[in-house]
């Protein structure tokens, strides 16, 4: 199965968006490779889908080319077994015998786009840049995530209990009924979580709680 390295390859040229390439056509490798050498995007080429599984994808914003008639592996397995591990590279599909039913699951599958061959270098570039810029995004998300679950990590369990209070909507004199402590210690409590958790003010600190999905079901 494919593995995300934990940080080899970070050479200038791997922190650049990179387009990989599956089709055991070497000609339309060739031609898709120069095409998206020539403007400025790094392109990584297989013949197969087995291949790509044996290789190791690097940390950068990224999206997968991909024939869907191949040998072994079809692409549309192929798109399950990426959604089975979990890696959440946007695909394009490309074919040259496509049909509305295999459009239609590979698109629910979360494709991209589905071009069918031969397809303008245009809109080929356009599906790219739409993709690249999808994985830009979700990457960004999911930093953001991640740098709020280690602040929220830091939090004690009772702190823990009153975000989720303050995060429901309660007011001190309410959080404090309801765990029995006393209104000042609540607020004592609450400003160490909004330093703890980097909040610039209380709507900042509950907008930071539903980003990691905490709230009064989960105190």
């Amino acid at each position: 199965m494919i593995e995300r390295p934990k940080s080899p390859r970070e050479s200038a040229s791997a922190r650049q968006p990179i387009v990989f390439v599956i089709d055991d056509d070497a000609s339309m490798r060739r031609a898709l490779s120069n095409l998206f050498q020539s403007v400025g995007l790094e392109v990584e080429v297989f013949g197969s889908a087995r291949e790509m599984l044996q290789s190791k994808l690097p940390d950068v914003a990224s999206c997968l080319v991909l024939d869907i008639r191949l040998p072994g592996l079809s692409g549309l397995d192929f798109q399950t077994e990426l959604a089975k591990a979990n890696i959440h590279i946007p695909i394009i599909f490309m074919t040259g015998h496509g049909d509305i039913p295999m459009t239609v699951k590979a698109m629910k599958g979360g494709a991209v786009d589905f071009l069918t061959k031969p397809f303008r270098d245009q809109d080929m570039l356009d599906a790219v840049v739409t993709a690249i810029e999808r994985d830009r995004n979700r990457r960004e998300a999911e930093k953001i995530v991640a740098n709020l679950q280690a602040l929220f990590e830091t939090l004690t369990p009772r702190e823990r209990e009153i975000l989720a209070l303050v995060a429901s909507g309660l007011m001190n004199k309410q959080i404090a009924a309801e765990i029995g402590l006393a209104e000042i210690t609540v607020k004592i409590h609450r400003g160490h979580i909004m330093k703890k958790m980097g909040a610039r003010s209380l709507a900042d600190l509950v907008r930071k709680a539903e980003t990691l999905g905490i709230g009064r079901a989960k105190s």
